[in-house]
């Protein structure tokens, strides 16, 4: 019998090693992993995770909870001794029980209505707007009084401007190309003025009177991808608002496809609801297993598949007739 030294090593992966520590993290539904890191040295393991945590939640009991589960699954999983796993918190989240009343528990003020949306000052356009006009005109102000006031001659800029509209008629296409420029600009103005802007932004309904909030749609998107990534299986999300459209990519770990795409929806109905916007955006969900995804077995499939690997053989197809005087 060969010895045990001699029947060779199993080396287990940093790369392997932080998978394992991350997958046991999830298992402890205690946060949201959002960073890792493994290293190995002969037989020993030393692990650092990133966690998000919900709030309220006492913290020190939910810190040791997931350190002694980590610690104790890698080393059972890997065969390591694993001393000690260093978690860090990053961030709180606000968890189900603390979520903000649903709509219809707080009613927007009577007799108020909520904007769709903030009416930006358009500050920038004002500004240039502004700026060209106060330099046009303090340059002309500034030529006359020199000339009528120091008895100095007109500037040669005014003198050439003059000059080249003389020559220049309306058919010229310089002067077609610059009322063209013209126009446009004042289209342009015309539309700043009548469009309310901040497209980036979704209002929110308020039961206060005299009262406008308006939300970063990012900030929006965040609080529906911690909410699928809290979902069992998930082990990421990706999340984009648009103006009106909110798409949820969730990648799945484990669990069945469909309840996984149940879930994921429900969690972003919920946080959408509880942001209380003046207009729920369209929701798009989509389920994408990960490369090491299986589907769940279940009773159902085992039961199926037993009496086709029970069963005999079947028989081998008679051979083909074979010809006699010339005919089949």
């Amino acid at each position: 019998m060969t010895a045990a030294a001699e029947r060779g090593t199993t080396t287990v992966s940093q790369r392997a090693v932080r998978r394992i520590a991350e997958r046991a993290a999830t298992e402890a539904r205690a946060g949201r992993v959002v960073g890792s890191a493994a290293s190995v040295r002969g037989t020993n393991a030393e692990v650092s995770l990133k966690l998000t945590l919900p709030y309220p939640a006492p913290l020190a009991d939910t810190v040791r909870h997931v350190q002694s589960h980590v610690t104790e699954r890698t080393r059972r999983l890997t065969g390591l001794d694993v001393p000690m796993t260093r978690i860090g918190v990053t961030s709180l989240t606000p968890s189900a029980t603390s979520a903000v009343p649903a709509r219809e528990a707080l009613p927007v003020a009577a007799g108020l209505r909520t904007p769709r949306r903030w009416w930006s000052t358009r500050g920038v356009p004002v500004a240039l707007m502004a700026w060209a006009a106060a330099v046009g005109c303090g340059a002309l102000a500034f030529d006359l009084f020199r000339v009528h006031l120091a008895d100095r001659p007109a500037g040669a800029w005014r003198t050439g401007a003059v000059h080249w509209l003389s020559d220049h008629g309306p058919g010229d296409p310089a002067v077609a190309a610059g009322g063209a420029l013209i126009a446009l600009a004042g289209v342009w103005m015309i539309l700043l003025a009548l469009a309310p802007g901040r497209r980036r932004q979704w209002t929110v309904g308020t039961p206060a009177a005299g009262v406008t909030v308006a939300v970063d749609r990012s900030a929006t998107a965040n609080l529906v991808r911690d909410a699928v990534a809290a979902v069992d299986g998930v082990a990421s999300a990706r999340v984009r608002a648009r103006r009106r459209r909110v798409t949820v990519r969730a990648a799945l770990a484990f669990g069945d496809r469909e309840a996984a795409r149940a879930a994921v929806t429900a969690a972003a109905r919920d946080a959408l609801t509880a942001s209380r916007l003046r207009r729920t955006p369209r929701l798009h969900v989509t389920v994408v297993p990960e490369p090491l995804w299986r589907p769940p077995h279940t009773p159902r499939h085992d039961a199926a598949r037993a009496p086709q690997q029970g069963a005999a053989p079947a028989a081998a197809p008679a051979p083909a007739a074979s010809r006699s005087g010339g005919a089949w």
